[in-house]
């Protein structure tokens, strides 16, 4: 996949030109290298990582940037960095006086970033520490905000820098977590799919063959990138970019989030709630794509007729408040704004029956995913 050619734009046949402002991606041994170039017209650098990114990839970052750090904000690496309220005012407390935002790290440092320089237009690069989610080239910042667990509209990354010898050493749950935040997109191009036919959602097929190309490239990868393999952490790393640049076309998360993320946003909120540990999201969002695999079976099976089963208004603000317990209130707000859990949609099911029963066996089975799950040497049983 030649990624230059996404950066300059994509005239499509769904009649929207697509393109991004990323201006460089490199995934390649040494890729720390070409920040010297990159960011030759800034000074003054303020450098994010935590405590295992900056061992991880610090020493090359500190190599070819020098006297342009002014400063480090480091945050420790024996605490679980949330992406919240706390975490923004940390970075923006030493902001002063810097032109460029570089993050080092992944997944909850680079939301981190994504989010400040967007709010104080500040421009970014992130160099890559794992190649563990897809959200380095998205325009969404995933992030804790009022105890809830919310995607940002954010700005991009001037340039995505993956030194692949530095991928490949990851700690291996953050190389499956990768694997299995591809392994979701079974999941969630099935969704769109389906709102697309519910909801008449916008949907393109340049992205949706695009973003399962890249799903297709990395499955048989799973035994090579437990051995650490680094032309299949390169394949992987490339296909996460693509994804996040795909979304970017999308402009939305579409191509890559669907019921499986909902999942996997229910357990990591509950465990902050419950101040009890939680998977990686891309491991949960593995797991959670084998339990959407199933719920599709069982809605092959069932009739499409007459009225749609939900809890009576009282009852599910009282499940609602049992379960997301301090930040239920802000839940409950959002689902009335979003009125999905009030609108009837019996109506379009039973309509579109033919056309729903055919994406939904479109998705892998069941027993598929959970033979994907063990190749990545994961079990079913601990997660259940």
């Amino acid at each position: 996949m030649n990624i230059n050619e996404l950066l300059s734009g994509v005239s499509c046949h769904c009649g929207r030109e697509h393109s991004v402002s990323i201006k460089y991606v490199y995934v390649e041994r040494d890729a720390i290298s070409r920040l010297q170039e990159i960011l030759r017209p800034y000074e003054r650098i303020l450098v994010v990582a935590d405590g295992n990114t900056y061992s991880a990839a610090g020493d090359k970052v500190e190599k070819y940037l020098g006297g342009k750090i002014k400063v480090r904000q480091i945050f420790s690496g024996s605490e679980l960095l949330i992406p919240n309220e706390i975490a923004i005012e940390r970075v923006e407390s030493v902001l002063s006086d810097c032109d460029f935002i570089l993050a080092v790290g992944s997944g909850s440092i680079q939301d981190l970033c994504k989010y400040v320089s967007h709010e104080k237009k500040i421009p970014y690069a992130v160099v890559a520490t794992a190649p563990s989610m897809d959200g380095y080239a998205s325009n969404g910042a995933a992030m804790i905000l009022g105890g809830m667990k919310v995607t940002t509209p954010a700005g991009l990354p001037m340039a995505i820098i993956a030194d692949t010898e530095v991928m490949s050493g990851a700690p291996i749950e953050m190389i499956k977590a990768g694997y299995g935040d591809i392994i979701g997109k079974y999941s969630a191009l099935n969704d769109w799919k389906l709102s697309a036919i519910v909801n008449g959602e916008y949907f393109c097929d340049y992205i949706y063959s695009l973003t399962l190309d890249m799903v297709k490239e990395t499955l048989p990868l799973a035994e090579k990138l437990l051995m650490r393999d680094e032309e299949s952490v390169r394949i992987l790393s490339e296909a996460l970019v693509v994804v996040g640049i795909l979304m970017s076309f999308a402009t939305s998360s579409r191509p890559a989030s669907g019921s499986e993320h909902h999942l996997s946003h229910y357990f990591e909120i509950t465990g902050i709630i419950e101040g009890r540990e939680y998977l990686p999201h891309g491991i949960d969002v593995l797991y959670s794509t084998y339990v959407t695999a199933v719920i599709r079976e069982k809605l092959q099976s069932v009739s499409y007729g007459g009225e749609g089963y939900r809890l009576e208004t009282e009852e599910y603000e009282s499940e609602m408040r049992r379960v997301y317990k301090s930040v239920s209130d802000g839940c409950i707000a959002l689902q009335k704004k979003m009125g999905r859990y009030t609108e009837d949609r019996m109506s379009r099911y039973k309509e579109n029956e033919e056309k729903i029963r055919k994406v939904l066996s479109e998705m892998p089975k069941a027993q598929e995913i959970a033979g994907i799950i063990e190749k990545i040497g994961l079990s079913l049983d601990s997660f259940f």
